[in-house]
């Protein structure tokens, strides 16, 4: 009987798609997961314009129907704010292994300039299959050289670029010179030759940068010191990719040095060892992709799965992010890597925050996303199972601002396809 209710849930949720986008619709009796760590065992979620007017719980609130364009009866099935994929390739490549669909990695060693926002893919047949898991929101982001370029927030889903845009330009991503030398794994790492010369040529074209911004207006322009002048006044995030503890702790002087506003380490593998540094010096940080292995062999065999509890446990702001191989299609595994931090220490509700709230209270979009709050934009999912599990996230909804989203991918039909012909 329930196989039936369920069922019958998903044929309504599809059938109400086009005329619900617009107008105002009801989520009743869901399990909402709020994403402030907080939970509503049975709640009641209204919408309306595209943002969310209403959040009560529904066994307390009287409602009336003849108010609400649409109203849809979850059952108790699971309601959670879009997750986010902070520091993504995803909507800037479609197959690694082809050239001509990789947009995210520009020639030269600093470019501030680059703007991974004009280059994002609405029509990526990856992102459907990735926003199928509850990705609703991703930081599309540059790579390559010293600095990669200007990232920027955007939804899973729009007719276009400008209209998936969250946040335009919203920092710029430096990828810090390596501490040491050697392959992964190898005993006794050295520390990298190259590395103080590395950090000088970083200094001075920090230096420059800061003396053009207080240059006169009227001089020639510079396309690439003038994409530097927000990281000044802060309101540019700098993102700083690093993993070592040399690395973090000289990058924490380098940005006590320029007095950065928003400053974040995307990596953060050592990160544990130094929190107070961290936090005097208002560093959030981006976790290194924990389905990984050790950074050293020393190391604790899961220890990439603990730093998630080990930086909650020491009040280090952080999220979780997937940069590695493959990223943008395994960025659909990023509830399960919260998943995996919650078997390592995190409650649920922190596991969850990771993947919502968090990320974009560090991306600076946390007015309007990461919860599902009054007032806030109506970006949000339904599953019918936990989430953060594999074998139980199954999304039967979803809407980005309001308007429902499609579920359907290629995957998905491929999968329809060959289960009618060999069942």
């Amino acid at each position: 009987m329930k196989f039936i209710l369920v069922f019958s849930l998903v044929l309504t949720a599809v059938n109400l798609f086009a005329q619900a986008d617009g107008k105002s619709v009801l989520l009743l009796n869901g399990y909402l997961h709020i994403g402030t760590g907080e939970v509503l065992e049975s709640a009641l979620v209204g919408v309306k314009n595209g943002k969310i007017t209403l959040v009560k719980n529904s066994l307390a609130y009287t409602y009336k129907p003849e108010e609400w364009d649409t109203i849809i009866d979850l059952q108790g099935q699971h309601m959670y704010p879009g997750f986010v994929a902070p520091n993504s390739t995803l909507g800037l490549t479609e197959i690694d292994a082809v050239r001509a669909t990789r947009d995210y990695n520009e020639v030269g060693i600093f470019n501030p300039h680059v703007r991974a926002q004009i280059a994002f893919n609405v029509e990526s047949k990856v992102i459907s299959t990735v926003r199928t898991n509850g990705i609703l929101i991703t930081q599309a982001t540059p790579r390559g050289g010293s600095i990669s370029g200007t990232s920027s927030v955007m939804t899973t889903d729009g007719w276009n670029w400008e209209d998936a845009t969250v946040a335009k330009d919203d920092g710029i991503h430096v990828n810090w010179p390596s501490s040491t030398q050697g392959t992964w794994g190898e005993p006794g790492r050295k520390r990298s030759e190259d590395y103080e010369v590395q950090k000088r040529e970083m200094m001075a074209f920090f230096d420059m940068a800061e003396a053009y911004v207080k240059l006169d207006a009227s001089l020639q322009k510079d396309g690439r010191l003038d994409a530097m002048k927000a990281c000044f006044d802060g309101k540019k995030r700098v993102y700083f990719h690093a993993n070592d503890i040399q690395q973090l702790l000289d990058i924490i002087s380098f940005s006590n040095r320029f007095d950065f506003k928003y400053p974040v380490i995307i990596g953060g593998n050592d990160a544990y060892l130094i929190p107070k540094q961290l936090i005097d010096a208002g560093f959030s940080i981006m976790v290194t992709r924990i389905h990984s292995l050790p950074e050293r062999e020393e190391d604790a065999v899961d220890q990439p799965f603990k730093l998630p509890y080990l930086l909650q446990q020491a009040g280090v702001p952080f999220c979780l992010q997937n940069e590695g191989d493959m990223e943008a299609m395994n960025a659909r595994n990023l509830p399960f890597q919260a998943g995996t931090a919650m078997a390592y220490g995190l409650t649920e509700e922190q596991a969850v925050a990771a993947i919502s709230l968090s990320a974009c209270k560090i991306l600076g979009i946390d007015k309007d996303y990461g919860s599902v709050e009054e007032g806030k934009s109506a970006t949000l999912f339904v599953s019918t199972g936990s989430a953060l599990d594999m074998r139980s996230n199954n999304l039967i909804l979803a809407m980005i601002n309001g308007v429902f989203m499609s579920l359907d991918n290629s995957q998905k039909a491929l999968y329809e396809k060959y289960e009618g012909k060999y069942r």
